[in-house]
């Protein structure tokens, strides 16, 4: 993932009980792992909400535009 470079990420969101889509951004805090129950997740910035989110299993991840 190219830092600061602006991408979709589409994922379940079991808050809203329904699949998401925001606009992120990959910087310094950002990060990938597995849990402990071994799912993946992604820790990005939320450019919709202007904070930290996590998206938990699968989720997909597409650049659009040259930004």
């Amino acid at each position: 993932m190219t830092k600061d470079k602006t991408f979709y990420i589409t994922y379940w969101a079991s808050k809203h009980k329904k699949h998401i889509t925001r606009q992120g951004k990959h910087d310094e805090k950002s990060r990938f792992g597995t849990s402990k129950q071994g799912v993946p997740y992604y820790v990005y910035y939320d450019l919709d909400s202007n904070g930290y989110r996590t998206a938990r299993g699968n989720y997909v991840i597409s650049v659009r535009g040259g930004k």
